[in-house]
């Protein structure tokens, strides 16, 4: 087991290691990106939330990923629903296929919504933006919703049912607030998922919108210094934000 534990330690490690020298980069007072740094310094955040074209497309992010995450959240809800609840033929095909954004290369989806996206004028605008997200958000609200409906004892909704309540009052008032941490984690990562997405966004952005992805796939190509490691931490820190009031969301209702 000790052995176990420290082989684990070190993947994990290794896996974060990354991300831990990403944090010091970002604070360096040169002009390139040094590791370690020799001095320490803000001004990378200064200007990266001073910019107004780093703002633009973290705004235009931050919209598309709260509006992807609500229609991420119900659709995927919606989908748990009727494979968990619903006598669907082919179920275990139906969500095969409802999973295939997760499978399939983001840069195969790139390509492919490019193509269908171009003759529509949909690349470079909200609304397909939110369409392209929604696409890659909602299997994971489907998982985690699908998850948490298997835990769920059906004869509560049976019961509720049974004193009156019709299909809707009973997911709402018994359903809704059994499976609500399911439902929560899901919104997160769906939010997470549209927020830092970057290689369908590479295909679908243009010069009327940009994504902070792209943004900063650009400036890694033509301007490369150390803002990128303040946005990368800026990242992060969202991140870890959302998912530790994920976990004391559900600490709260277990106890």
């Amino acid at each position: 087991m000790i052995i176990l534990a420290v082989v684990i330690g070190c993947v994990l490690f290794f896996l974060l290691l990354p991300t831990l020298i990403v944090i010091p980069m970002s604070l360096s007072e040169m002009d390139y990106i040094e590791f370690p740094p020799s001095g320490l310094s803000l001004k990378w955040y200064r200007a990266y939330f001073s910019d107004p074209d780093w703002m633009a497309a973290t705004w235009f992010s931050l919209k598309i990923a709260l509006a992807t995450t609500a229609t991420a959240t119900i659709t995927g809800t919606m989908a748990a629903l009727a494979i968990v609840r619903g006598r669907l033929p082919f179920r275990s095909a139906l969500q095969a296929l409802a999973l295939g954004p997760m499978i399939v290369p983001h840069i195969v989806l790139g390509v492919a919504l490019y193509l269908v996206f171009s003759p529509l004028q949909l690349t470079g605008n909200f609304f397909g933006f939110l369409i392209a997200h929604t696409v890659l958000a909602t299997p994971y609200v489907m998982i985690t919703v699908t998850a948490a409906l298997q835990r769920f004892d059906p004869a509560l909704e049976l019961a509720a049912l049974n004193c009156g309540a019709n299909r809707l009052e009973a997911f709402v008032l018994v359903v809704l607030p059994n499976i609500a941490p399911g439902v929560a984690a899901g919104a997160v990562f769906a939010f997470l998922a549209s927020f830092d997405e970057a290689t369908v966004a590479f295909f679908i952005s243009d010069i009327g919108g940009k994504s902070i992805g792209r943004k900063m796939f650009e400036d890694i190509d033509f301007n490369l210094t150390p803002v990128i490691a303040a946005v990368s931490t800026v990242l992060v820190a969202i991140s870890l934000m959302l998912m530790g009031a994920i976990h004391l969301a559900n600490a709260q209702k277990r106890n």
